[in-house]
């Protein structure tokens, strides 16, 4: 079950397939507690949701997505934990609340299937302040809300929600701000010196900063689903494009069909490169064989771990970049229509 939610639902999947450094670096912000019982136990009450079924994972990576029944607007969750760890609640409509959780103790949920914002999650004092916090932002703009979250940051630094918020305020979002997010990255690395990995994570924030407008592609090499070395110094034709898309993401798969027209027009002036999310190699290669795609496909199997995509800075699904013959960066990040009326812009003489 858990498998079949993550192919159809992008939301979870970006959440749950993290990049390596994150889940590395947010099991080390969990410590080993003691208590009278070897399991950790979450239950919780809705109302508004009679019947149906919840997901639940671990940040730390290694507790892998579960299912929760809920029956009569009531759940249960327990399982053993050896070392304290943040968990992420993801409900029916993909909204996702975390909550931290340590041997031998018990966590309530409160909430309404409605007002998801608003839910109380209690017990243990880490869950008390987030709470607190997510009840006085639930009537945030987006702006506001990542102000609050900076705010959050520097005043709970050694939070194990510190990171999450971090990620998913600052980079997991169509418009990231890598700016925003190095600075908060700076001040939890200066409040927990001793976790190693932070100095890397602020080093590959400030290479996705530099994916910017007017700026130059960052170096890559990489292998195409058909063996095929692919680099950015392949990307020299008048105008290139590089895609990230996914089999489970309908918006992106409409991208890549919209680009074949555009690539039988313009030939040689028009190079393309696709970076495929799906985890099943052989899936990724199927359907780029049964669409006929022209173009290089890189699908290394490893979803948001992929070096390549790491090396480029593209965070998003769907995502693309477009440089010009010399790898300068004129757009990156469009939706549909405007990916397609700025390649045309750039070729308006090609046949």
């Amino acid at each position: 079950m858990g498998e079949r939610f993550l192919k159809k639902n992008r939301q979870v999947w970006r959440i749950v397939i993290l990049p390596l450094l994150f889940t590395s670096l947010l099991s080390l912000f969990t410590t080993s507690c003691g208590g009278g019982r070897e399991t950790f136990l979450l239950e919780g009450s809705f109302k508004g949701f009679n019947q149906g079924e919840l997901y639940i994972y671990g940040l730390d990576g290694t507790h892998p997505l579960d299912t929760v029944a809920v029956i009569k607007g009531r759940f249960r969750y327990e399982r053993p934990l050896e070392d304290s760890t943040t968990f992420v609640l993801v409900f029916p409509n993909f909204s996702e609340l975390p909550f931290f959780g340590t041997k031998g103790a018990t966590v309530e949920f409160e909430g309404d299937a409605t007002h998801l914002r608003d839910a109380k999650i209690k017990g243990l004092k880490e869950n008390d302040e987030l709470t607190a916090f997510r009840l006085k932002t639930s009537q945030q703009t987006p702006p506001e809300m990542a102000k609050s979250v900076a705010e959050f940051i520097n005043e709970h630094p050694t939070s194990p929600f510190a990171l999450y918020l971090m990620r998913r305020y600052f980079i997991q979002t169509p418009q990231p701000d890598y700016q925003k997010a190095i600075e908060t990255a700076q001040v939890i690395k200066q409040a927990n010196p001793d976790i190693e990995g932070m100095g890397d994570l602020i080093r590959r924030l400030k290479g996705l900063k530099a994916m910017k407008d007017g700026g130059k592609l960052p170096s890559f090499t990489a292998t195409d689903i058909h063996g095929k070395t692919v680099s950015a110094s392949d990307l020299n034709a008048k105008a290139n494009v590089i895609t990230v898309w996914a089999n489970w993401n309908f918006e992106s798969v409409g991208i890549q069909r919209r680009l074949e027209p555009l690539s039988k027009k313009y030939g040689s002036d028009l190079k393309i490169v696709s970076i495929c999310l799906d985890a099943d190699v052989k899936n990724c290669r199927r359907k780029v064989d049964r669409d006929s795609v022209k173009w290089s496909t890189i699908c290394d199997g490893k979803a948001w771990d992929s070096p390549v995509l790491e090396a480029i800075g593209l965070s998003y699904v769907p995502d693309n970049v477009i440089t010009d013959s010399q790898g300068k960066i004129i757009a990156h990040s469009l939706n549909n229509q405007k990916l397609i009326t700025t390649i045309e812009g750039l070729l308006p003489k090609s046949p």
